[in-house]
């Protein structure tokens, strides 16, 4: 007997799927394949729901439109790939009521575990530099309290920068968040 991995499917079909579900699971479609992503302890959960706080206060603050977004929305990457970022941005008038996707997001966050730190720090740092619109990428270690900030350059290259403490600047929008404030 041999195993059959399941046919590729697209991010419209995958989108056809999750609307056809009162509940769907939570779950990412990565090169056409749908894939569970796994429960989360308080620390994690903690971080994401305290980073999309401190992101959406400084959009505010600094007066410019938009809307931070916590999982449960997807960013589709190419037609089989779409990640549900543990927070992003995005700058301009909201989005409609129904939408699932967020196509242009500025700023994207992954909170690592474990389980995801692999995927969060490779194909995901590519996946989401494929969008002309992302100019920042963060992954955050709740345990470590540390975040790596991905930055696109003006000349597009990808410039990276750990930081524990201090002010994080998202330019553009033109964001200033203390790293401190993104960890419980």
């Amino acid at each position: 007997m041999t195993a059959t991995t399941p046919r590729p499917i697209t991010v419209s079909a995958f989108l056809a799927w999750a609307e056809a579900h009162a509940e769907p699971p939570h779950v990412e479609l990565i090169d056409g394949q749908i894939v569970a992503v796994a429960p989360e302890g308080s620390a994690h959960n903690r971080t994401k729901f305290k980073t999309a706080r401190v992101l959406q206060h400084a959009l505010d603050a600094a007066g410019l439109a938009g809307e931070t977004f916590t999982n449960g929305m997807l960013v589709p990457i190419d037609a089989g790939t779409a990640y549900e970022p543990d927070a992003m941005v995005r700058c301009g008038a909201p989005l409609p009521g129904a939408g699932m996707i967020v196509t242009d997001p500025v700023i994207v966050a992954e909170v690592v575990s474990p389980r995801s730190a692999q995927r969060d720090t490779g194909a995901k740092l590519i996946g989401y530099f494929k969008l002309a619109s992302v100019r920042h990428y963060l992954v955050i270690d709740p345990d470590g309290r540390i975040v790596t900030h991905h930055a696109r350059a003006a000349d597009s290259i990808i410039v990276a920068s750990t930081l524990t403490a201090g002010a994080l600047r998202l330019d553009p929008p033109g964001l200033v968040v203390e790293v401190a404030d993104l960890f419980g």
